[in-house]
């Protein structure tokens, strides 16, 4: 296998000794995918020989409020200020977008010229569908890049990270905002309290926050390891989410389980004192969290030896049709497939190359593994007996779009839940 020069950063640096949400000290390490660059930090072919940055990648479980994290914190500015990953390649993203759109309008009703603003907007293709809606929208993304482009598209976008003072600010130029949205973006921030100081200070009376983030208990139960990064520094579950809310006089109105990204939870939020009622649903989430042990250390613990198995299976796999002479290309280039990657130690002794949709992407090389990034046209292009499938979130999209490639022979290696052969 082919040494590529990495750097660790100690593991002392970046520790926390606190939960993120109720800063107490009771955290359970249960889960370590070693050391890791940042899943993101897509590199140049220039870049390829100099020294990588590795960070400690481990999980815990606070055990007073049992909201899982990571036990190390990336600044975020090394992170997300030139971000490649954009929701508008993907036909499964943009058509998610305009039902969250359509669900939000029809549950609240706002009228024309009402304030949307969206944390963590990328590249404005959620706040599109409110504004052609006649919505005002806002965004708020860190990304320098992506603010740039969001706003030649005409999304009104400012270039920082949404904390309390970011709020008073966007309120006082801007007023009260009807609907707050946040996709995949919440458990990316470290300082959650700051957050919501600034979602209760912007948000309008009768104003809704609705946020979405992967669900811990499909993590869990489907073996989405992958989806544990440096970005993700927390996976989360209702119960805890409840009591950082009540914290700011804020309660949980309403959930909707989403399908996308591996199990969804899209969570309404507003004002304790609004009208809104709270939904039977939500307590249905509660229960379901109990029942799934997600208070007791044995459900971590049973995760983690199930990470080490598909660990364990996949490399055989992939070592013994490589040593049958066959060849093999990666699909998608996404955040979790470098973690898987990094994790197995996949790297061009395994797989050819990586093809994805995404222009930013291409001509890039992937962190850790060091492996090419091919447009999608590749598959056509060049013959692959197998496809490991490193977006398996969007496996029926690219699965649908490659029926050449299934037509000649090719087969697609899927790896969550389960190892299985399409």
């Amino acid at each position: 296998m082919r040494r590529h020069q990495k750097k660790k950063v100690s593991t002392r640096d970046y520790r926390r000794t606190t939960c993120r949400m109720c800063a107490s000290s009771k955290l359970y390490p249960f889960l370590s995918l070693g050391s890791m660059p940042i899943p993101n930090g897509f590199l140049e072919k220039s870049d390829l020989k100099k020294e990588e940055l590795h960070y400690p990648l481990k999980v815990c479980v606070c055990e007073s409020c049992w909201l899982v994290q990571l036990t190390h914190t990336i600044p975020a500015e090394i992170m997300f200020k030139n971000y490649l990953y954009v929701p508008s390649v993907s036909k499964t993203m943009v058509d998610h977008f305009q039902k969250m759109a359509a669900d939000i309008i029809s549950t609240m009703n706002p009228r024309k010229n009402d304030l949307v603003i969206d944390i963590g907007s990328n590249d404005g293709t959620l706040l599109s569908f409110f504004k052609k809606k006649h919505l005002n929208v806002l965004g708020i993304d860190p990304a320098e890049n992506l603010a740039k482009e969001s706003n030649k598209r005409g999304i009104k976008t400012i270039p920082g990270y949404f904390n309390e003072d970011m709020a008073v600010m966007v309120r006082e130029k801007y007023g009260l905002a009807k609907v707050i949205t946040a996709t995949n973006v919440v458990a990316h921030i470290d300082d959650l309290h700051s957050v919501m100081k600034g979602i209760k200070k912007l948000l309008h009376p009768v104003g809704l926050f609705v946020m979405e983030a992967p669900y811990l208990i499909d993590l869990l139960d489907n073996n989405e390891f992958d989806t544990i990064y440096h970005e993700h520094l927390s996976y989360i579950s209702i119960r805890p989410l409840m009591k950082l809310f009540e914290k700011y006089n804020l309660k949980i109105v309403d959930i909707k389980k989403q399908s996308v990204h591996g199990g969804t939870v899209r969570i309404f939020t507003a004002h304790v004192d609004s009208e809104y009622k709270i939904h039977p649903r939500v307590e249905k989430f509660v229960s379901e969290e109990n029942l799934k042990k997600l208070h007791l250390r044995s459900t971590y613990d049973e995760f983690a030896r199930r990470v080490k198995v598909i660990r364990r299976d996949l490399l055989h796999f992939l070592k013994r049709i490589k040593k049958e002479g066959r060849s093999i290309i990666g699909y998608g280039a996404s955040a979790k497939g470098n973690v898987l990657t990094n994790y197995c130690n996949i790297s061009t002794d395994i797989l050819d190359y990586i093809v994805d949709s995404t222009p930013y992407k291409q001509e890039k090389y992937t962190p850790g593994t060091h492996i090419p990034i091919y447009s999608e046209t590749e598959v056509i292009t060049n013959t692959a007996d197998y496809a490991l499938l490193l977006s398996w979130n969007f496996a029926k999209e690219i699965i649908e779009k490659n029926k050449e490639f299934r037509e000649r022979g090719g087969q697609f290696i899927i790896t969550i839940p389960y190892l299985k052969i399409i």
